[in-house]
């Protein structure tokens, strides 16, 4: 039977480039493009972590090779992108994934410390990235660019102003990138997750997970990082190339619900 669709969902062959893929929605997004025929460069700033997570990959037949990477170095930023796009031929998917969160007064001594922190890893490091793998991206005439940004961009929760102020500007970030790069054939866009079982809630007794999200989650739950990492893969699709500067809330309806 003749199919009536045209537009390709495999990413089979693609070279997709995933910072923070040592764990949680990282190593779920590495995986999942692994198990969907990409290319897959695990960078993360836990270099044995990386390690195990190419080994899995391996293991299981796939493709990855991983680099350690901390965010906060430019230099190295620069060399991983271009290590990556010649060990792979060229680099067409770019997942900012990494990041970092401490709660913190806006009172407290070390608040400065902090709020520079936070911008250096969850936005500043994010133009860097992006900056260094666009020429790769540009040259494969279909870059995607996905910027993992968090629930915490669409509002705001107490003692979290640097992680919070960095992923509204990831948000502002995307959105004024859509418009700049998407007639040089990139789009970009984000995901917001919001209550997921990552390692910045793992020390969240679970009793405590539960009580939050029956309250504030409609579907009632914490979400796995495999499910943010789906909501990733389907603004990558070649067939989601008309999808840009979108900003995607994989929060179980956390934001929408208003009691």
């Amino acid at each position: 039977m003749t199919r009536l669709s045209k537009l390709s969902r495999s990413i089979e062959g693609k070279v997709a480039l995933v910072t923070g893929a040592a764990s949680g929605m990282g190593r779920a997004t590495a995986h999942l493009f692994a198990d969907e025929g990409a290319h897959v460069a695990v960078t993360d700033i836990n270099g044995d972590g990386v390690a195990e997570v190419v080994a899995e990959i391996k293991e299981a037949g796939l493709n990855a090779e991983g680099w350690t990477l901390d965010l906060a170095d430019p230099d190295r930023i620069k060399t991983v992108v271009a290590e990556v796009a010649d060990r792979f031929g060229g680099l067409d998917i770019l997942i900012n994934n990494a990041g970092i969160s401490q709660h913190t007064l806006i009172d407290a001594d070390d608040y400065e410390e902090i709020w520079d922190r936070h911008l250096d890893i969850l936005l500043r490091a994010h133009t860097r990235t992006i900056r260094a793998a666009l020429p790769h991206l540009r040259a494969g005439g279909a870059g995607r660019i996905v910027n993992i940004a968090s629930t915490e961009g669409l509002g705001a929760t107490p003692e979290t102003s640097p992680y919070t102020a960095a992923k509204h500007g990831v948000i502002g970030l995307t959105r004024s990138l859509a418009v700049e790069l998407g007639r040089q054939g990139v789009t970009v866009n984000c995901i917001c997750p919001g209550a997921i079982r990552t390692g910045m809630t793992k020390n969240i007794k679970e009793e405590h997970k539960q009580i939050f999200a029956k309250r504030r989650v409609p579907l009632a739950r914490y979400a796995e990082p495999e499910e943010v990492a789906h909501g990733t893969l389907s603004l990558v699709l070649p067939a989601a190339g008309y999808i840009n500067g979108a900003v995607l809330p994989v929060d179980g309806g956390l934001t929408i619900k208003n009691a």
